[in-house]
């Protein structure tokens, strides 16, 4: 089991996250988890600070919409305040997360087997429902994470096919413009070059040269070697 801390051994000015809540929604993203805890020393998020305020009343779940101001208020911050510790940053990373398709639950740390019990569905804390599902974060995080030049032109066809769903075939590619790896972002254009959608392709810009117009069921014959039957499948690709 990986165990991810930012410290003085693993931090530097320029790629400081800020703190570990803030780091544990971008893992949490990253891996498309199911579902990020975020354990301190209460019973998770009050409507008011508890300690200066008695009558405090544990918030129980907090939905898909907006966090309400209130809340932000509540912990002493703000949704896009820079926080450094404290129940500011862990309402921070669990908005972060929950966009990113991760439930998240903010629960007391030091209770018997908290981890096992969360994991078994039991009420503890304070549980917020992801935004979006973890397809959709992949998807956001896609069009966030491109910066590559080279693109993919296809027909008429691949666009109406893409346009209703489906992923990129080789039958469906015209031409190839730049260079790119396999699991690089990559444009897909029209004939027109209009922006069709950004995706991660399953084979080199090389590899795509060799079986442009071909059939799926001919990339064993053509490559030597397969990584699917589609150049971008739908899962990793989002339209524009």
């Amino acid at each position: 089991m990986p165990i991810i801390n930012e410290n003085d051994t693993v931090a530097t000015d320029e790629i400081r996250f800020g703190d570990n809540d803030a780091l544990s929604a971008q893992v949490a993203s990253l891996i498309e988890a199911d579902l990020l805890l975020l354990l301190t020393d209460q019973e998770g998020l009050y409507d008011a600070d508890p300690r200066s305020h008695p009558q405090a009343q544990l918030v129980h779940e907090v939905g898909a919409e907006p966090i309400p101001a209130e809340l932000w208020q509540a912990v002493g911050g703000s949704s896009t305040g820079l926080g450094t510790g404290g129940m500011v940053t862990k309402l921070q990373a669990a908005d972060l997360a929950r966009h990113g398709g991760a439930a998240v639950v903010i629960a007391r740390g030091s209770l018997e087997n908290i981890i096992l019990r969360i994991c078994q569905g039991e009420a503890i804390g304070t549980h917020f429902t992801p935004v979006m599902n973890k397809l959709e974060g992949r998807k956001k995080r896609i069009l966030a994470g491109s910066r590559s030049k080279a693109e993919l032109v296809i027909d008429d066809g691949a666009v109406k096919a893409l346009a209703r769903g489906g992923s990129l075939l080789p039958a469906g590619v015209v031409r190839v413009n730049g260079k790119f790896e396999r699991g690089d972002a990559i444009r897909v254009v029209s004939l027109e070059q209009n922006a069709v959608a950004i995706g991660l392709s399953n084979y080199s810009a090389a590899d795509v040269q060799k079986i442009i117009g071909h059939k799926s069921g001919e990339i064993q014959a053509a490559l030597g070697y397969t990584f699917g039957d589609e150049v971008i499948h739908r899962d990793h690709m989002a339209l524009l």
